[in-house]
């Protein structure tokens, strides 16, 4: 703890006492804002880890039906047959607020609601291999946009948690024990001050009774001089 370099004044002893009250605020509602942010990272990691899985696997058998497609396939042909999709798709970006992160949310839209748009060419020189590697692929979109969504949240969420944990330990380890011990000398400072003074008009007022008594004695003194023939 360092105590901060201010002169030991009741104004300034005031203000600090403001400024403890305010760091301890913020300390607790930085310290909420952190647990609700680990509680909505966790929901996402879990959720994440589900969708994943299920990618890896969907994406495992489009490979393995790919990979057989064009053992069945002339390659010239299977590039031509993939050559010039007929389906398009409109891809849109915004955003929704978690605890004051802005995460991502991704949606799509096809050009076609015909299911069979996704098929880019005709079905008498291809393999059934193909159009399921296809079908299953575009099942899969969905999934890999809800993933990539996912994962930016994570990453936003943790960056934002971590910069959260630094400012409360900012304010738990070095603002408020350097405020709590600043309030503590000033305090001690200011009561030996007291003392100080107490003393001194304790002496004054002892001076002063001392002196009231010294008159009193002369002044009797000299009406008995007075008094005598």
């Amino acid at each position: 703890m360092a105590r901060m370099n201010v002169n030991p004044t009741r104004m300034v002893l005031t203000g600090l006492k403001k400024r403890l009250k305010t760091a301890r605020r913020g300390h607790k509602l930085l310290k909420d804002k952190r647990d609700e942010l680990m509680k909505k990272f966790l929901e996402i990691v879990r959720e994440n880890k589900t969708l994943r899985e299920e990618a890896e696997e969907k994406l495992q058998k489009v490979h393995s039906r790919f990979v057989m497609a064009r053992a069945e396939m002339n390659t010239e042909v299977l590039e031509e047959a993939l050559m010039f999709p007929k389906q398009k798709v409109e891809l849109k970006a915004s955003t929704r607020n978690i605890m004051s992160v802005d995460v991502p949310v991704l949606e799509f839209h096809t050009e076609s609601d015909d299911e069979s748009d996704i098929y880019p060419y005709g079905f008498a020189d291809t393999s059934g291999e193909l159009d399921a590697a296809i079908a299953t692929l575009s099942e899969l979109t969905p999934t890999l946009l809800k993933l990539a969504e996912l994962e930016k949240s994570a990453q936003l969420l943790a960056d934002e948690i971590e910069k959260t944990r630094r400012r409360v330990n900012a304010l738990e380890h070095v603002l408020i024990p350097n405020l709590e011990e600043t309030i503590r000398y000033i305090v001690m400072k200011l009561d030996e001050n007291e003392r100080g003074n107490l003393t001194r008009l304790m002496k004054v007022k002892d001076m002063m009774l001392e002196q009231a008594h010294r008159y009193k004695e002369r002044y009797a003194a000299k009406q008995g001089t007075d008094a005598s023939p």
